[in-house]
């Protein structure tokens, strides 16, 4: 009998085309069957506190609550080069003027909310649903958002103004890109599964890149009503080189982005960062 291994990720357009080659049946793995299971990110970060899941994708934030019982594979890593989370107000608004505000976050555990602390530790985070966030902004709800997912590229299309890029600032900070999620695999699956695991999931990826626009299509019904080439720009923002491989740099911006967290108390401990091929 086939083995079932859950795979979790979002059901946002970048995520669809990472995952296309395996939902799609498009590569051979052999005696394991994979089944995806989408949810908000807010959500798998939550399950895998639990360990419920072999594989899923998390915030980078979250995984320095879960390196005990996962470890990070070395692909599927969606990173902002010099771009990231958006924080949007509905006016324009000073990096001072961010302080002591109410601001909506996409959840507690994103890599969005750890980015915004270490800029501004002074605010009054209001979790919200991250398709609801412009929502809250634009009627006037909270005094900002910090945005994520297709928002990042919607939020002027609603009269709203940019305060800040958080991976542009991170970049400004560290010259890293902005690790802002991963795929874990839970350690108790074993190392020889775990590498086949592995295996498939950045074939599933290197597929999908090779395939464009068959990935695109695939991608398009969790695109959340963008256009074609929008969605195809936000795809190409977080599924590209980076997401095939980390790589020493953007292993060292992980590992700097969990260092500072922790070291600003926004992390309770020092996380050790536990990479599949290390």
């Amino acid at each position: 009998m086939p083995r079932t291994i859950r795979v979790a990720h979002s059901p946002d357009s970048d995520d669809a085309f990472m995952f296309y080659a395996l939902a799609e049946g498009r590569i051979d793995t052999g005696e394991l069957r994979y089944v995806h299971e989408l949810q908000d990110i807010e959500s798998l970060n939550q399950r895998a506190m639990r360990g419920e899941l072999e594989v899923t994708a998390v915030s980078i934030h979250a995984y320095a609550y879960l390196a005990d019982r996962y470890a990070l594979l070395p692909h599927g890593s969606s990173m902002g080069d010099r771009y990231g989370p958006r924080l949007v107000a509905r006016e324009p608004l000073t990096r001072a003027d961010v302080r002591g505000k109410r601001i909506a976050i996409p959840g507690p555990l994103t890599t969005a909310y750890l980015a915004l602390k270490l800029y501004e530790p002074d605010f009054v985070a209001v979790p919200t649903r991250f398709d609801e966030i412009e929502d809250a902004v634009v009627r006037g709800d909270v005094d900002l958002g910090l945005l994520i997912h297709e928002g990042q590229l919607t939020f002027a299309d609603r009269g709203l103004h940019l305060v800040a890029d958080m991976g542009e600032w991170w970049f400004q900070e560290t010259g890293l890109p902005l690790p802002l999620g991963g795929n874990v695999i839970r350690k108790d699956l074993g190392p020889e599964l775990i590498r086949t695991i592995s295996h498939h999931l950045r074939e599933s990826i290197a597929y999908g890149l090779e395939h464009r626009a068959r990935a695109l299509d695939h991608a398009m019904q969790y695109a959340r009503g963008l256009e074609r080439e929008r969605a195809d720009t936000f795809v190409g923002m977080y599924v590209n080189d980076w997401t095939l491989d980390y790589g020493e740099r953007g292993r060292r911006a992980v590992r700097e982005l969990l260092d500072r967290g922790a070291r600003s108390g926004i992390i309770s401990t020092p996380v050790q960062v536990e990479f599949v091929d290390d």
